[in-house]
């Protein structure tokens, strides 16, 4: 039931992209990860997973918050597209388990190490934090954190850019991958240096991608 309501998704999200967006996509070989590993994501809007699912050949398991899970139809939703609950407010202990699992068994796991979605200042292409989740994650799993930084997202709240032909604009550039480091002398020292690797990657990508396509202020955090 998961593999058959991820393909149709996925296929009916391209349909809706290839009439409504323009998409351009920086790096996308980088995302060819053999085995496992965590997809750490800005968060502009809630429309990223869709996007990413939708675009990339690999599949995602998204962990997503668990007020959604309250819901009857998302609920179906997510549990069908394999995405598992985490509460943002409380120790994610059954979520960070979960991620390793899946990670470890050779699986994609999509995590927003933003916490939620944020804009301006809070955003970490623009100075904000990040959670460590991903990188607790890829420290105990063994596996590597890919990040990618998507803009545009935050337009498409309005009906305008989903009106064919072709008005809305995204663009999405996806970063080296991140590796745990063999030289950290506790688990703590670990993730703290793993996460200020990983905000550099986001602020960097966010650089390149804004300077690269000339993106419009409007479309940035």
């Amino acid at each position: 039931m998961g593999q058959r309501a991820y393909s149709f998704g996925r296929f009916i999200g391209r349909v809706i992209a290839f009439q409504t967006m323009r998409i351009t996509v920086l790096h996308a070989e980088r995302f060819d990860q053999p085995g496992g590993f965590v997809v750490a994501c800005t968060h502009l809007s809630h429309l990223e997973p869709a996007i990413l699912s939708g675009l990339m050949r690999r599949r995602i398991d998204w962990m997503a918050r668990i007020e959604f899970y309250k819901y009857r139809l998302s609920k179906l939703l997510l549990n069908a597209f394999d995405a598992f609950p985490v509460n943002r407010f409380g120790v994610p202990v059954k979520a960070i388990r979960t991620a390793i699992e899946r990670t470890r068994a050779g699986k994609a796991v999509g995590i927003f190490p933003e916490g939620g979605v944020v804009h301006g200042d809070e955003s970490v292409m623009l100075g904000g934090k990040i959670k460590l989740g991903a990188c607790v994650v890829s420290i105990r799993a063994g596996v590597p954190i890919v990040p990618v930084v998507v803009l545009g997202t935050r337009q498409l709240v309005r009906i305008g850019p989903w009106v064919p032909p072709r008005r809305a604009k995204l663009w999405i550039i996806f970063g080296e991958p991140i590796y745990p480091s063999a030289e950290a002398v506790s688990r703590r020292e670990a993730r703290l240096e793993m996460g200020d690797r990983l905000t550099h990657a986001f602020r960097s990508l966010y650089h390149e991608l804004r300077d690269v396509c000339n993106v419009p202020p409007e479309h940035c955090p």
